[in-house]
Formats: structure tokens, C-alpha cells, sequence
């Protein structure tokens, strides 16, 4: 229902029902603005100036703000501890006339009640967001410190996008390198290799080509030509569903790559040898890599 006048805010009302904050707020706000769904995530990234003006609120919804939005307390911001009216520069007053927001203009309760929400969210919405884009840039420049110190030539997402590269992995190599595959990861591996439909003489000629070398403890050194980075736990279903598609995206352009999970990933035998082998799946960054010559590189020194 409706947030009326006097009633509750979105933070209570989430807090009430055990709902996050951020979701909630995204449901009033498709419920009683006039944007659509696809203005809806613009309005909550940028709720100050999306939302700032009653005149995008539906008329049968204008009543909630005739009621006061100043809470009788301010809220603490969970994660700095420091009071949520200096939360992105905001403060929590929308009078001109009061003593702490002197000079600062009316929004509407509904924009106050969203940037409340959304800072108080530490699990979803565009907060969450902005910090989970800063952990994956983080360990980005790990990877890429990680390559750097084995002398390793390599692009960036960054310097292929300012070259107009579509559909960059993060890592693409200047030339193809191999990583050892053990004999008992890629035995679980196959042992659900049909995961991505491709069954049979095409899955296996793939794999086949993939394998620059065999060592004599049964293991392959398998060509990877990119490495695409994920700060996140691979489970089944994200890797399936959102990840897995977009590597289509790279083998198609680049060839084989690696899917890097910094904080593990569900059993190999569950994710699957998909597409004939041309995705590896790791938990950390190889710790040796062979190079077209045959050489190896390993912590900043190619051993023979």
C-alpha cells in the first residue's frame, strides 16, 4: 500500500518486515512516481534530483507529503557510524529555516526516504553496487600485479576499450598461454562436459586442440588466450546464467580464456567442461604459465 501521511518510512517499514531496504524502496517508487521501470534505477541512484520534485509523484500518492519527513532522531549510517544527514552531502532537514539546513532547498519525503533506504542498505541497491565495483577493480589490479611480476605481456580492459575493442575480458593476452590443468580437475571437469549442449566429436575436438602439452603425471597444459576476473563465490547458477554467456562473448573474439573466482567456487563436477573445454575454471591466479617458446613464468623469473 501507499506510504501515507504520518505513516511509517520506507527504512521502518523495511526494518518491520525484514525486507532490505533498498528493494522497498524500489517498489514505492515504481508504485507511486510516474517513471517507468527503466527510469526507476536512475531515480534511485540519483534520488536528490530524480525525485526531488513532488510533480513526478501521482497525484493520489501527493498526500503522504504533507507530513513532516524530519525523523524524531537522526539515523546513524552503518557504515561510517556518522549521523545519515551528512550522507552524501545531505542534510536531513528539507527546511530552509531550521538550524542545521540553512541554505539547503525542500526535497520531497519520498526522495529523503530513499537516500535513507539506500545508505542504509548494506547488501543491495546502488551503494552495494558502487562497492562492489570497487572490490572487483581491486582485485583486477591484483591479477594484474600478479601477471606483471612473471613478465608477462598482457592487455587490460581499459587499454582495449580505448582501442574500441567490444566485449573485453579483463585480461587478454599479447599472445596464447597455457596453465597446467592436473589430471584428477580435469577428469571432474569432463565428468560433466556436456553442460553447454556441445556433445560428442565438436566438444572433444576442442578440447583436444586446447592442449599444448602433456606432462608425465597425466596432466595438460591447456592454451588460454584471456582471463576474466570475478571478485564473487562461482556458484552454479551465476556461473550458467550470467557468466558463462558472457565468456561465449570471448571465446568467440579471442578464444579459450579462464574464469577467475577470487573467493572459491562451487564443485568443477557441477559447473562442467563447458564448450569443448574453451572455459577453465580457477580459484586463484596460476602460479606458472607456459609461454608459446616452452618456457615457463613463474614469480617474476622464466625457468626452462
Amino acid at each position: 500500500g501507499t506510504i501515507g501521511a504520518g505513516g511509517k518510512s520506507i527504512l521502518q517499514l523495511a526494518k518491520k518486515y525484514n525486507f532490505p531496504p533498498s528493494l522497498l524502496a524500489r517498489a514505492v517508487v515504481e508504485h507511486v512516481t510516474i517513471y517507468e521501470k527503466k527510469k526507476v534505477t536512475q531515480a534511485l541512484r540519483d534520488p536528490l534530483n530524480k525525485l526531488s520534485s513532488a510533480e513526478v509523484i501521482l497525484e493520489k500518492h501527493k498526500l503522504s507529503e504533507s507530513t513532516s519527513n524530519k525523523p524524531k532522531s537522526m539515523p546513524i549510517d552503518p557504515f561510517t557510524g556518522n549521523p545519515m544527514d551528512m550522507v552524501d552531502g545531505l542534510l536531513a532537514s528539507t527546511s530552509t529555516s531550521s538550524s542545521i539546513g540553512v541554505g539547503v532547498p525542500q526535497i520531497t519525503r519520498l526522495a529523503r526516504e530513499v537516500i535513507e533506504a539506500t545508505n542504509s542498505d548494506p547488501l543491495y541497491g546502488p551503494r552495494f553496487d558502487r562497492e562492489r565495483q570497487y572490490v572487483g577493480v581491486e582485485y583486477e589490479i591484483l591479477l594484474e600485479r600478479s601477471l606483471s611480476s612473471m613478465n608477462i605481456a598482457f592487455e587490460t580492459e581499459e587499454q582495449l576499450r580505448v582501442r574500441g575493442t567490444p566485449r573485453t575480458p579483463d585480461i587478454l593476452f599479447s599472445c596464447p598461454m597455457a596453465i597446467k590443468v592436473p589430471k584428477e580437475i580435469l577428469g571432474k571437469a569432463n565428468g560433466n562436459a556436456n553442460g553447454s549442449g556441445n556433445k560428442n566429436n565438436s566438444g572433444n575436438k576442442a578440447k583436444h586442440e586446447n592442449v599444448v602439452a602433456v606432462d608425465e603425471d597425466g596432466g595438460v597444459w591447456k592454451m588460454i588466450c584471456w582471463i576474466d576476473s570475478k571478485a564473487l563465490f562461482g556458484d552454479v547458477t551465476t556461473h550458467k546464467t550470467s557468466v558463462l554467456p558472457q565468456a561465449e562473448t570471448y571465446i568467440n573474439r579471442f578464444g579459450p580464456g579462464l574464469i577467475l573466482y577470487w573467493f572459491g567456487h562451487a564443485p568443477l563436477e557441477l559447473l562442467g567442461m563447458h564448450h569443448g573445454g574453451d572455459v577453465l575454471v580457477v580459484g586463484e591466479v596460476p602460479k606458472v604459465f607456459m609461454l608459446p617458446t616452452g618456457d615457463l613464468a613463474k614469480d617474476g623469473q622464466r625457468i626452462l
